[in-house]
């Protein structure tokens, strides 16, 4: 299909997009599976119709030619849990379509996503979440990367944090105290408790970094100065995995896993932990509730003499 065949039913979509990014703020990796979800079906429907794909082709699309597109894309190899992405993305832009242009599609209202089970995170053992800082630290071959590593390990473990979020941070954070800023998905800001010895590895790692603290910069540096990539995060915690015999999802986001575990099982507020995670919904702490539970079993059946 050429480029043509799309075109008004692109503008569509790059006003969505748009909106998305600007308006409702949504993280550039959403504004991208979305738009490729709106463009997939730009394409699936220029080829089915053999012609322009308009917004009066959108709205006439059926739920048996949005159901032929999900085929399609199963076809392309997508998995349920991709599919059900795909359903998601299109029911955000049928709604934007309906609410902002007047394009309502009655096929949309009986889409239905693929069943997909429920991933539970798999927490890291307390010692072994403990331990990941110090490992981490001795892996690094400079002093200031090793106080660097040590204290982004101890961030996602003793806050909470995503590594996003952690690598957002900024010299105006700086001189740390009790609380910390953190800005979260949408741009929203939630204030965590910093306890004394991730405070202390924090000022550690910014006594021995060479370079300037400065308000507008990042916290976290790389080697050469700009600001630290995640992909170095995951590639620290990958050295520590195999330092200390640890399963392959222990991953950055393992430690925030294990932190919400570790409070749960300490008996801390369900509610508390969703404000210390910076989850829009209950039902996104929820889950933490099925850990917990997994591991109780666990307990008991390597424990009971009859289990």
């Amino acid at each position: 299909m050429t480029a043509a065949l799309g075109q008004p039913a692109r503008a569509l979509a790059a006003a969505w997009l748009a909106d998305l990014a600007e308006g409702r703020r949504r993280s550039p990796h959403t504004v991208k599976a979305y738009g490729n979800a709106a463009h997939g079906l730009i394409d699936f429907l220029g080829g089915h119709l053999g012609g322009p794909v308009t917004g009066a082709a959108l709205r006439d699309a059926t739920l048996t030619d949005l159901r032929a597109y999900l085929a399609a894309r199963r076809g392309d190899g997508l998995a349920n849990a991709s599919v059900a992405r795909e359903v998601s993305a299109l029911r955000t832009w049928f709604g934007w379509l309906a609410a902002h242009r007047g394009i309502d599609c009655a096929g949309i209202a009986g889409l239905r996503s693929p069943k997909t089970p429920k991933r539970v995170p798999r927490p890291l053992a307390p010692v072994d979440a403990r331990a990941v800082a110090d490992d981490a630290a001795a892996n690094a071959t400079l002093p200031w990367v090793a106080a660097r590593d040590a204290a982004m390990m101890l961030l996602l473990y003793g806050c909470g944090l995503r590594v996003a979020e952690a690598l957002a941070l900024t010299g105006a954070a700086l001189p740390l105290g009790e609380t910390l800023t953190v800005t979260g998905k949408r741009s929203k800001t939630r204030i965590v408790p910093l306890l004394p010895q991730v405070r202390e590895a924090v000022e550690a790692y910014v006594q021995l970094c060479p370079f300037s603290p400065d308000r507008g910069a990042p916290l976290f540096r790389g080697v050469r100065g700009g600001a630290l990539d995640s992909g170095l995060v995951r590639k620290a915690m990958r050295a520590v995995r195999a330092g200390l015999g640890l399963p392959p999802s222990a991953t950055p986001h393992a430690l925030r896993h294990s932190f919400a575990t570790h409070l749960l099982g300490r008996g801390a507020d369900l509610r508390a932990i969703q404000e210390l995670l910076g989850h829009a919904s209950l039902s996104s702490t929820q889950i933490y509730t099925a850990v917990d539970t997994a591991h109780l079993l666990d307990v008991y059946r390597n424990a009971h003499p009859r289990a």
